[in-house]
């Protein structure tokens, strides 16, 4: 009888250890390389999927020193999906993978003289919530290795003008992660929204697919209760007039590269700062409204946003700015955006007094 307990005990004990190594939800420690993981298949530098890992872009995407980004997204198997909203960021199940992996061209120019690319980042949903994990590509472009206190490297390309560009790209430490993916003081995914999502899939600015992304997310049993497309939002693409008015595209640059930290559950909150494209509120955006703390982040300005006026504004100043204690956002640039400052000022030259 007694042995028959004992038996029963480790059946059981063996069983549910079983089911729990089986469930999404359950932690698993990090590997060293990122081909453990099987997310590409052939060649990793390819970058191409494997079944079940659907690629995406977004309309409009976070500034991170002209790097360009591969994104993909793995969800635990077919029987998990997402529920459509039109507002926040999906609300992806347990078991959810986010990938992105940043990559400069040797020539922005002609993308078929190839690439380097300089790391990879994993959003993976546990059960506790979203971790973040850090890889690191290696020189010889044959893997990336998990680096965790952040790394940097020097990078040179032509950029889209013909010019040589060269600087150090900065790898950020696991800590810094939660700088700007932090709503409600939880890690959270930025990116993937409906308005981001709603439009073909491009790569190097160009379509690769003429079908919608939420149309495909949805045939793929990614996505649950898609409404008719004309009634979903659909953010413009920043430098891209045909998609939107300057008001629109300045907007939504600004959701995209500010308004994760800047909104009423962000980590910025008590700046009174609220950049999100929902917000229709003059005050909490900015106009004529005074910061909540004055220093040298201000340069001696007295208001987030002057309409008429760029260079008394702000934000518009800390934009600019590659001086550590000033520039914003904090994090995951070093060099000004040229082209996204040239927007904004003229979106703040356009506003009315």
């Amino acid at each position: 009888m007694k042995k028959a307990v004992l038996l029963l005990i480790s059946l059981s004990f063996f069983l549910l250890a079983g089911f729990y190594q089986s469930q999404p939800n359950a932690a698993t420690a990090p590997k060293e390389n990122l081909s453990e993981y099987a997310f590409f298949v052939g060649n990793i530098a390819d970058q191409r999927p494997a079944a079940g890992v659907l690629p995406y872009s977004l309309n409009t995407p976070l500034f991170s020193d002209y790097a360009e980004k591969l994104r993909f997204v793995q969800l635990p198997d077919s029987q998990y999906f997402v529920n459509y909203n039109d507002q926040e960021v999906f609300d992806f199940p347990v078991g959810t993978t986010i990938i992105k992996t940043f990559y400069y061209p040797k020539d922005f120019r002609k993308p078929e003289l190839g690439r380097q690319l300089m790391e990879t980042r994993l959003l993976i949903h546990e059960a506790d919530g979203w971790k973040a994990l850090e890889y690191v590509w290696n020189d010889t472009q044959t893997d990336a290795v998990l680096e965790v206190a952040g790394d940097f490297k020097q990078v040179a390309y032509t950029d889209a003008a013909g010019k040589l560009q060269q600087h150090h790209y900065v790898i950020p430490n696991l800590n810094q992660c939660k700088g700007c993916h932090n709503i409600n003081e939880k890690m959270m995914p930025i990116g993937p929204s409906a308005r981001q999502l709603n439009g073909a899939y491009q790569q190097w600015g160009k379509l690769q697919s003429t079908e919608n992304q939420l149309s495909t997310w949805a045939q793929a049993g990614y996505l649950r209760q898609l409404p008719d497309l004309a009634q979903v939002p659909k953010l413009p693409i920043w430098n891209n007039p045909a998609t939107g008015n300057l008001n629109d595209r300045a907007r939504a640059y600004l959701d995209i590269n500010c308004a994760h930290c800047h909104r009423p559950d962000g980590p910025a909150s008590t700046s009174g700062l609220n950049l999100s494209v929902h917000n229709q509120d003059f005050t909490t955006l900015g106009f004529h409204k005074a910061p909540v703390a004055a220093g040298r982040g201000t340069g001696g300005r007295r208001s987030d946003i002057v309409p008429s006026k760029p260079d008394d504004s702000i934000l518009l100043y800390r934009m600019e700015s590659t001086d550590p204690g000033v520039m914003m956002p904090e994090v995951g640039r070093k060099i000004t955006h040229r082209e996204g400052v040239a927007l904004v000022r003229s979106w703040i030259e356009s506003l009315p007094q």
